[in-house]
């Protein structure tokens, strides 16, 4: 559950990207429905996950994973700065996860 909330937000702020200030339908539409997707599953997952421990991961992951495909595929540098802090923002999230969230 968790990683497909994951994955819904990882499209649903791609979609963002292309969607020119929600002036293009269908990457809107993705969007508004890719956030829904990712809530709906993180919801689910709470059931189960300390909401400490999801969120940390949810939003680590997810802005690591946006960060990286920005660099990658969307033309944004990848400056020193982008790299060390994705890889605090991972750090964090396993920091988070071994101080034994519950």
């Amino acid at each position: 559950m968790l990683s497909g909330a994951i994955l819904a937000e990882i499209l649903a702020t791609t979609s963002m990207k292309y969607s020119d200030g929600f002036s293009k339908l269908w990457p809107s539409l993705a969007t508004g429905a890719g956030y829904l997707i990712a809530f709906a599953l993180l919801a689910q997952t709470l059931k189960t996950v300390s909401v400490g421990t999801a969120y940390a991961i949810w939003a680590g992951a997810g802005t690591a994973l946006i960060a990286v495909i920005g660099m990658l595929f969307l033309g944004e540098a990848a400056t020193a700065a982008k790299v060390i802090g994705v890889l605090l923002v991972v750090a964090g999230v396993i920091v988070l996860n071994l101080g034994g969230a519950h």
